[in-house]
């Protein structure tokens, strides 16, 4: 049986739904009461679990051989998931699919970019079977730009750096593929979409999308942080992103095109016009 964790995430949702619909032996992990509640709802066999919690891990787990394993980017993400490896073995979970990132270096500036490197290094030395899924930039990012964007701008500090960015769900496919598959086993597949593109080109494609202009500002470093501080972001995430974009993106250090999610999943994956049009009332803030 195969435990999912981000059960309610874009990708785990996407997950479990590929799951089900292929009658598929699954049990998916949350964390909280309103969420478990909607999981069994829909029939899935659902838990409460929390990373910082050992022992609801280890329920979660139990006759599962399985893994799925994604978690969002925070100051605990390194911690929690080496943790979780650690008890997947103790539990005899005989394989892990988890969900890295295309940057991932011990050396990087940014700060879950390195923490996805050190946990990619602490599961290849784990003893287990494993494949590492390493996408690049989500296509969901945008959402969290929808106030500005309404206004009919969007603010970023990506110069002309150019990204393939990706749909969270093309993910969640190829994880359905890896896990049910069978030969994927020490593998790594680089992910992105069928397409580069600038900020400038983003903005284009949501202004057609919306039916409203949007344009691109690339503001200095210092300004955007201003900007993400304003709106709620932890002095360690608006850094993070600083030096994500700043660096990593502006200077020209994303990794190219693969055909990685064609080959995993047998279609194309989709394009930003196609996700600007589906999230098109987000996007005007409706």
């Amino acid at each position: 049986m195969i435990l999912v964790t981000g059960a309610t995430s874009v990708i785990g949702q996407k997950l479990c739904d590929l799951l089900v619909e292929n009658n598929k032996q699954f049990r998916a992990m949350c964390r909280k009461e309103d969420q478990l509640e909607k999981l069994r709802k829909q029939g899935i066999d659902a838990v409460l679990g929390d990373f910082e919690k050992p022992e609801s891990l280890r329920l979660a787990m139990k006759d599962c051989t399985s893994l799925f394993l994604v978690s969002p980017p925070n100051e605990k993400q390194l911690e929690c998931e080496t943790k979780a490896i650690d008890i997947a073995k103790q539990e005899n979970i005989e394989y892990i699919v988890r969900v890295s990132a295309s940057d991932a270096n011990l050396r990087s500036l940014v700060p879950w970019a390195k923490n996805h490197a050190h946990i990619d290094h602490h599961l290849r030395t784990s003893g287990l079977a494993w494949t590492i899924l390493k996408p690049t930039a989500y296509m969901q990012n945008f959402l969290a730009m929808t106030k500005p964007i309404s206004k009919g701008y969007l603010p970023q500090v990506g110069g002309k750096g150019l990204v393939g960015y990706i749909d969270a769900q093309d993910i969640g496919s190829v994880a359905y593929s890896v896990l049910t598959e069978g030969d994927h086993k020490l593998a790594t597949y680089y992910l992105n979409g069928p397409e580069t593109l600038e900020m400038k080109d983003t903005a284009k494609l949501i202004s057609k999308a919306i039916e409203k202009k949007v344009r691109y500002l690339n503001l200095p470093s210092f300004a955007f942080r201003v900007l993400l501080r304003a709106t709620g972001a932890s002095k360690w995430l608006a850094n993070g992103l600083i030096n994500q974009y700043a660096e990593v993106v502006a200077k020209h250090h994303d990794h190219d095109l693969g055909e990685e999610v064609l080959r995993l999943t047998g279609r194309q994956p989709r394009s930003f016009f196609e996700f600007a049009k589906e999230n098109k009332d987000k996007f005007l803030n409706k």
